[in-house]
């Protein structure tokens, strides 16, 4: 990385939040991949922590004019290398985005910051009595990480999938500006339906920054099954049966 980049990434965040110190970023150049399968990092990059949606703005506005490739960041928990940076250029983590911002217990809505953990929303709206239905797997994940990989998770089949429970997103694009999609609204039929269009981008059509989410009253109770079949035929027959207990259990 040029040094008069580096300066000017810098002069957007901070000294203190461009990290370019290869002993320092390992973490950031790999996610739970498997290793026989997980892509070759390149190792000519620099991590940059923004705190808001203004500073991710220019800085893709830099990397445009610079022709220099943005790899945007969450948790790091998914498995299939879709955050590893497999050439040079900027690591873009989402880490200080990560405020619950509000719970909204009359309309059932949560509002998050992208870089939130799936931990910490879960914490906020159950204590409240609500609940965020879906659980794709670990909790360390982050909203905006969830909403561009459209998680499922071990509830997919009962509750669905991220896609679902999302009503609003605010996404930088790669030009740097900022946009705001839907709302807190279950149905908007005005102008095109781009909001979906981002679920499960993969980070390749902007880079979310905030999300709105819809809730549930908390269930009265859960509990885990571990049901054995003679082949997969079998359970997928009656995967539709288990998924409708809720409708005969009292």
């Amino acid at each position: 990385m040029k040094t008069e980049v580096l300066a000017e990434l810098r002069s957007i965040v901070g000294d203190d939040w461009v990290v370019a110190d290869l002993n320092l970023i390992e973490s950031y150049l790999v996610d739970v991949t498997a290793l026989p399968v997980r892509p070759v990092p390149s190792s000519d990059v620099v991590v940059v922590k923004p705190a808001n949606p203004e500073e991710i703005s220019r800085i893709l506005r830099l990397a445009n004019e610079k022709l220099i490739p943005v790899v945007p960041r969450g948790g790091g928990t998914g498995c299939v290398g879709a955050v590893i940076p497999t050439m040079g250029g900027i690591v873009l983590s989402l880490e200080r985005l990560d405020s619950i911002i509000e719970v909204d217990t009359d309309n059932l809505m949560v509002v998050a910051e992208a870089g939130a953990t799936l931990e910490k929303l879960l914490k906020a709206v159950e204590a409240v009595g609500l609940s965020f239905p879906p659980h794709p797997g670990d909790e360390g994940a982050q909203l905006g990480g969830l909403v561009v990989m459209n998680a499922g998770g071990t509830r997919a089949v009962k509750y669905g999938v991220v896609r679902q429970y999302v009503k609003g997103l605010e996404v930088v694009l790669p030009t740097g500006e900022i946009v705001k999609m839907g709302g807190k609204l279950l149905k908007n039929n005005t102008g095109l339906d781009l909001m979906h269009l981002m679920i499960d981008s993969e980070g390749i059509l902007g880079i979310v920054t905030k999300v709105t989410f819809r809730l549930y009253p908390k269930f009265a109770g859960t509990a885990t099954l571990i049901i054995s079949f003679d082949d997969r035929h079998a359970a997928i027959r009656d995967t539709s049966a288990v998924s409708s207990l809720h409708r005969v259990l009292p």
